[in-house]
């Protein structure tokens, strides 16, 4: 090799190793300077963790402080409650959950007399073997083994019930304990001696008030037998008297004596019942009664009295309105005589009239009555208004020795209304009569209710002759709602002109009206040839019955009638032909043919709205229909309607369905023939129809009813013989 090339190669060398140094060295330099970044940055995190760490000593230094200060505040919060406990006067005690006492204040531990062995720790079993074993609790009759096993079995259970125990000095204590979330429970006794000496206290007090009420009752029950013992006598011989031949004089001192006695009894009767009231030992007696009629009975016992002083007695009940309720008929009476009574008493021209309306929201709720007795009277004036509810009191005290009573009627009354949850309220105007209101609110009961009866559908025309203008209003109501026609007038000439411009079916007239009275009106139209049917209302129909002309009307009605009873003697009519009849014959012998009656169809359902549907369902036939409301009017109303076919509800009171149809069938065993009858229930399950069918029920109608199945069933049913059920009426209709 040549000294240039040597030279060359030497010099790519060192080239070489300056690179490679130079290489080293920056190599060197970045991790110097990496190793400075590292030792700085590691350096910063010292430094923060220091701080970090200084931070954390600081945080726990002042927990420790916070935690020093609550447990201070913890100390003191016990300090407090504790001492609280303790100065409580009922005992308050802890168990854990092994029923072992943590802790107790000293009120319950001092019902243990203090027994060292009732301390934090014992056991609740210990506790019950001690105080029974020390005599501290007074367990009767009961062995110490039976009972603390009762207490125990009683301190183990999820909410042991309270106890009340008697200790060995007669005091008594109430325990009662409540177990926690955890198993714990807290037993806290009361020491109740107060209160039970309190109640047999009070148990003496009422024992003692309620020997003096029954003394007050049986003085007044013996006071009032050794008073009504003579006042029969009394009255009785004035009755007797009475009936004996006596001069004027005489008969005025007999009528004395015998108003005397009866207004004697009644002050009796209102001292009883006010003493009764009183004492809270009058007690209703709800029964099924009808309201009307016993509006009714009482008019008829007042009607005479009434009448004597020229007071016409009228009833207006609402022909909406169901006449059986629940209630206490003695009591409803009583009010309503009271009522009425001091209506007819203060009363001296005019009339007194009873109104009865109300409102019944669905069958079988309680229906709000509000009875009115409206009078044409002396009237009250405004200042007295409440005080004639007061005891003794009347509107003017000095009118109380020319009226007699007691002053006690509408006190009794109005305690009597609020007694059934009702109420009694006055409206008058000085001169110009008075209204009281009665307000209650009775269960219905769907019942015989008049609208089952139905006049014969000829009786279209009826002409009222009444003097009375409200009593002609309410005839013309009663009338009109049943589908007549009415014409009403005042006096019999006006009458007589009516008829013959338009001769009517029915003429109800008052006994006594301006020129003849009634009796005399139907002789005279009889004698006019006219055969139209004649009721005569009359205040005393028993008197009105022995007239001479009685055998020339069809009915006498008690009035003001009732309308359960015009209802009844309509349906009793037969209409006849309104023609003038042939010379010297009252009635007439020229008669058109016999029409064919209507079918008679009875439907048996106890539900009024169904009532109603079935009737909608049918009103375009040309039929009879009669309702009944249960199974036993069903069968009643099977002999006297006759009906030629029956619809038969099977879930029915009193007497169901296929219990109905039983009965009839055997009717029918002994008088004979078949009527069809139709099942119509909402039972509906397979195997219903065979167990009514087995009852007797010819065919089965499952609800909700369809018209035209009701239609098919009494067109099959209908007799040749008889208007076809389908006639003008549906043809118009369809």
């Amino acid at each position: 090799m040549s000294l240039a090339n040597k030279l060359a190669e030497e010099r790519r060398a060192r080239l070489a190793a300056e690179r490679l140094l130079e290489q080293k060295q920056a190599e060197l330099h970045a991790a110097n300077r990496k190793l400075g970044l590292h030792a700085r940055a590691l350096s910063h995190e010292i430094t923060e963790t220091r701080a970090e760490v200084q931070t954390v000593r600081n945080e726990n230094q002042r927990v420790k402080s916070d935690l020093s200060v609550a447990h201070e505040k913890i100390e003191i919060a016990e300090r407090r409650l504790w001492h609280s406990i303790q100065t409580i006067e009922d005992g308050f005690a802890f168990f854990d959950a092994d029923s072992r006492m943590i802790a107790a204040n000293d009120a319950w531990l001092a019902v243990f007399d203090g027994v060292e062995a009732v301390r934090p720790g014992a056991s609740y079993i210990e506790i019950l073997q001690v105080i029974t074993e020390e005599g501290i609790v007074n367990i009767g009759d009961m062995s110490p083994h039976a009972w603390r096993e009762r207490m125990l079995d009683r301190w183990q259970g999820s909410a042991p019930e309270p106890e009340v125990i008697r200790l060995w000095n007669g005091h008594y204590i109430r325990l009662t304990d409540r177990r926690g979330a955890g198993g714990d429970m807290v037993s806290l006794v009361q020491n109740i001696t107060a209160t039970i000496r309190y109640e047999k206290e009070l148990k003496e007090a009422r024992r003692r008030a309620e020997a003096a009420n029954r003394a007050k009752s049986a003085f007044l029950a013996n006071m009032s037998h050794e008073i009504r013992t003579p006042m029969n006598g009394v009255v009785g011989m004035a009755d007797l008297l009475m009936e004996g031949t006596l001069d004027d004089e005489q008969q005025l001192y007999v009528n004395t004596i015998k108003h005397s006695a009866e207004a004697l009894l009644v002050i009796i009767n209102d001292v009883l019942d006010y003493s009764r009231i009183e004492a809270d030992r009058l007690v209703l007696h709800p029964e099924p009664f009808d309201l009307e009629r016993c509006i009714h009975e009482l008019v008829t016992l007042m009607q005479a009295h009434a009448r004597d002083l020229g007071i016409d007695l009228l009833v207006d009940y609402d022909l909406f309105l169901p006449t059986r309720f629940i209630g206490d008929p003695g009591r409803i009476r009583q009010i309503l005589t009271n009522l009425v009574g001091n209506a007819v008493k203060f009363t001296e021209a005019g009339h007194v009239m009873i109104r009865v309306t109300g409102m019944q929201a669905s069958e079988g709720a309680e229906a709000d009555i509000r009875v009115t007795i409206e009078d044409t009277g002396t009237g009250i004036p405004p200042d007295k208004l409440d005080h004639i509810f007061g005891e003794f009191n009347q509107a003017d005290d000095a009118q109380s020795r020319k009226f007699e009573g007691s002053g006690l009627g509408l006190a009794i009354s109005r305690k009597l209304v609020r007694l059934m949850g009702g109420d009694l309220w006055v409206e008058s105007e000085q001169g110009r009569g008075s209204t009281f209101g009665l307000s209650l609110s009775l269960p219905s009961v769907e019942a015989g209710m008049p609208e089952d009866a139905h006049p014969d559908p000829a009786l279209t025309r009826a002409l009222v002759v009444e003097p009375h203008d409200t009593c002609r209003a309410l005839l013309e109501r009663q009338l009109g709602a049943l589908g007549m026609r009415v014409t009403t007038c005042a006096d019999a000439r006006a009458a007589l002109d009516l008829v013959a411009v338009d001769t009517p079916d029915l003429v109800i007239c008052d006994h006594h009206i301006p020129g003849m009275d009634g009796f005399e009106l139907a002789t005279a139209l009889r004698a006019g040839g006219y055969a139209m049917h004649i009721i005569v209302l009359s205040t005393n129909s028993g008197s009105a019955a022995q007239d001479p002309a009685y055998g020339d009307v069809q009915a006498v009605l008690q009035k003001p009638v009732a309308r359960r009873d015009l209802i009844t003697a309509l349906a009793a009519l037969s209409a006849p032909d309104p023609v003038i009849a042939s010379a010297g014959d009252g009635f007439g012998m020229d008669r058109a043919p016999v029409t064919p009656r209507a079918m008679r169809v009875l439907a048996a359902e106890d539900n009024k709205t169904n009532r109603l549907v079935f009737s909608k369902m049918v009103q375009t036939l040309d039929i009879d229909l009669t309702f009944a409301e249960n199974g036993r009017e069903a069968v009643a109303l099977f002999q006297s309607a006759v009906p030629d076919i029956v619809f038969m509800d099977i879930s029915m009171p009193e007497m169901d369905g296929k219990d109905a149809t039983r009965a009839i069938r055997m009717i029918e065993a002994n008088t004979g023939g078949h009527v069809p009858i139709v099942a119509m229930t909402a039972h509906a399950m397979s195997g219903d129809d065979a167990d009514i069918f087995a009852a007797g029920l010819d065919h089965y109608l499952p609800k909700p009813l369809k018209r035209a199945a009701i239609v098919e069933h009494i067109i099959a049913a209908a007799d040749p013989a008889l208007r076809p059920p389908e006639g003008t009426a549906a043809q118009e209709a369809g």
